[in-house]
């Protein structure tokens, strides 16, 4: 298996996606209301794509922590 592939199958495999997803919701609202909680509450113009951005970012580097364990693991495993 290529190298690509065994990180798109890590990324994918082993509750990562629901573990990366759980930190992305936790950590992407609690920035949001730090960078955006005046126009969540109305006071100003609420910008989208930060909103998704805030949320994204954490996904993908929870994603890679995971992923960069689990290669790391199975090096030194064989």
């Amino acid at each position: 298996m290529s190298s690509f592939a065994r990180i798109l199958h890590c990324c994918a495999s082993d509750g990562v996606p629901q573990c990366s997803f759980n930190v992305a919701l936790v950590i992407g609202t609690i920035l949001n209301l730090i960078n955006q909680g005046d126009a969540l509450l109305g006071h100003a113009a609420i910008s989208w794509p930060k909103i998704v951005l805030t949320f994204l970012v954490p996904y993908c580097v929870s994603t890679y922590g995971a992923v960069a364990a689990k290669l790391r693991h199975e090096r030194r495993c064989t």
